[in-house]
């Protein structure tokens, strides 16, 4: 088993920047891919960055590239997701969850097994 614990979230204007953090404890041995996935009130929850095991593949949905940079330090095995030039689109919980590294990270949210609680990320305008 695998827990993954989401921090970093908050209220921030729009231009403002956050970094949220995915912690991982338990069973960190294997490899895992991690995704962070995001779900706005009434919405359902979509895709916005992965990652390998390795860090050397990683993926974006489009609606978040060249503004947001999805890394880790397995060494603390934590995943970060910088977010900058935030928009009040933005706004949503957003979720970090890991599933065993197979080579190249799921986008779908159903591929995954591990999640996180959710942090929220508030952008005004």
């Amino acid at each position: 088993q695998v827990q993954l614990v989401e921090s970093g979230g908050g209220s921030v204007q729009a231009g403002g920047s956050l970094r949220l953090s995915c912690q991982a404890s338990g069973r960190t041995s294997s490899n895992y891919a991690v995704g962070w996935f995001r779900q706005a009130p009434g919405k359902e929850r979509e895709f916005v960055a992965a990652i390998t095991w390795s860090g050397g593949i990683t993926y974006y949905a489009d609606s978040v590239k060249g503004r947001f940079t999805i890394s880790r330090d397995n060494g603390k095995s934590t995943v970060y997701l910088q977010m900058k030039s935030l928009k009040p689109e933005d706004t949503a919980v957003h979720y970090c969850a890991a599933r065993i590294d197979w080579g190249r990270p799921p986008r779908s949210p159903g591929e995954y097994v591990y999640w996180g609680q959710g942090t929220q990320v508030t952008v005004s305008s």
